[in-house]
């Protein structure tokens, strides 16, 4: 059986697994379900598998979860039947896994990225979702895989199942990566700091959906990867009643608003794109009470490493000075971030090489614009620096909503499209090392 048949015999397979994963998705570092359905799978297909402090550096993480939604997740993984033994191996929030097949014979490390993380939106219900309409919808309210990282985790799997039935016919060693807390640019870094990619000779990532093409289509490599920093800030100041003595109080709230007003005024920067966003706004406890208290979740982008720096000494001067303007505590907390990466135009031609003939692709482009962050960045950096090459595909799909949208979905023909994609560029890298 050739590559491409093979891929087509995943055809149930790949969808039931995308459809499982969409009806339990998960937050950054509480993904407890996610990984160990993914150890399950990889253990049984003969990979050594590495969990919790094994597969990552836990003080290298940003924006663990706070103890209480810890906790919440753990416990919702009992319910899932998630055994003990897991649950204490990953405790905390080191969620993940890193598997590695070494087939004992000389040759490459390649290793390939899958993100497995969800976002706080509450998934659409309308019948004209196609989720809601067969029957695979989120059962977690409030939460949903609204990016396509049920895809990505199943094409991760998928492409496991071709590294286990053909790992005779290959050398060389194969890392895969299921990395937690994409969103938000907050797992990749841990990962990294454990030195998986220290040796890496090709390093192979994408993601699903982005672009007007349809499903079929794949982009070689990705452009335009925004720098990012991520910040939550809390404002602290004092109540008081609002009607008999407002002079007493200190308004968290207005230090907040004016925070996110002025944010906006930024100036723009002659060198490139840059963005700002306050995604989220708590304060307040009532109509007739100075607001003692403001939560504030933001980020900040640049198309360099240099312009997202600018961005963020703005930002922080704005917020202080917002906070010091209404008499109140500013606390800033460093909550994530993505770099600028360049995928390495070798792939131009290595690509279409290895997958000619491939009946899932239609056509190949050789770049889509992402205009924005992806912490993968970390992992490709790290492969270059060592002189390996590395590259971030896009998958792009008929989608009926875009990204972090409560109706985001995807054709699931990609997953076809991508696991033959990366099957076919295995075994040609493999072929190419040993001749």
């Amino acid at each position: 059986m050739d590559v491409n048949q093979f891929t087509e015999s995943l055809t149930t397979y790949l969808q039931e697994k995308r459809r499982l994963f969409h009806q339990t998705p998960e937050l950054g570092f509480t993904e407890y379900v996610t990984s160990y359905r993914v150890m399950e799978e990889l253990e049984a297909l003969d990979f050594t598998t590495y969990i919790g402090a094994d597969a990552l550096v836990p003080d290298e993480r940003y924006g663990v979860p706070s103890q209480v939604e810890i906790d919440e997740a753990e416990d919702r993984a009992r319910e899932y039947d998630v055994p003990e033994s897991f649950l204490k191996q990953v405790k905390g929030g080191l969620t993940g896994v890193v598997a590695v097949l070494d087939t004992g014979r000389t040759g490459p490390h390649t290793a390939m990225r899958f993100d497995i993380d969800a976002l706080p939106i509450l998934e659409s219900d309308e019948q004209n979702h196609l989720p809601a309409r067969e029957g695979f919808r989120s059962k977690q309210e409030g939460r949903m895989h609204a990016c396509g990282h049920d895809g990505h985790t199943t094409i991760g799997l998928g492409v496991a199942q071709f590294l286990h039935d053909y790992q005779n016919e290959l050398n060389g060693r194969y890392t895969l990566f299921f990395q937690p807390a994409e969103e938000g640019g907050r797992g990749a870094k841990s990962m990294v700091a454990k030195g998986w990619l220290d040796d890496v000779d090709y390093f192979l990532s994408g993601h699903l959906g982005i672009g007007d093409q349809s499903a079929g289509h794949v982009a070689m490599t990705s452009s335009r990867f925004l720098a990012s920093a991520k910040f939550d800030v809390h404002y602290q100041g004092k109540s008081a009643h609002a009607g008999v003595e407002p002079n007493a109080g200190k308004n968290a709230l207005l230090a907040a608003a004016s925070a996110s007003l002025n944010l906006n005024a930024i100036p723009r920067h002659k060198d490139g794109a840059t963005r700002v966003n306050v995604g989220r706004l708590d304060a307040g406890s009532g109509r007739n009470v100075i607001a003692d208290e403001a939560r504030m979740e933001m980020e900040i982008r640049g198309e360099t490493t240099e312009l997202n720096q600018y961005m963020m000494e703005q930002a922080k001067r704005i917020l202080q000075a917002s906070g010091d303007m209404y008499d109140v505590e500013t606390t800033i907390d460093f909550m994530g971030e993505a770099l600028n990466g360049v995928c390495d135009q070798e792939w131009l031609t290595i690509l279409p090489k290895a997958n000619e003939g491939n009946p899932f692709i239609t056509n190949f482009l050789d770049t889509i614009e992402l205009g924005a962050s992806e912490d993968v960045t970390f992992m490709m950096n790290r492969v270059q620096e060592n002189g390996g090459k590395a590259t971030f595909m896009i998958f792009p799909s008929s989608i009926p909503h875009g990204h972090h949208h409560p109706g985001f979905d995807f054709d699931e023909y990609s997953l076809k499209t991508a696991v033959s994609t990366f099957a076919n560029t295995i075994q040609y890298l493999n072929k190419q090392e040993t001749m």
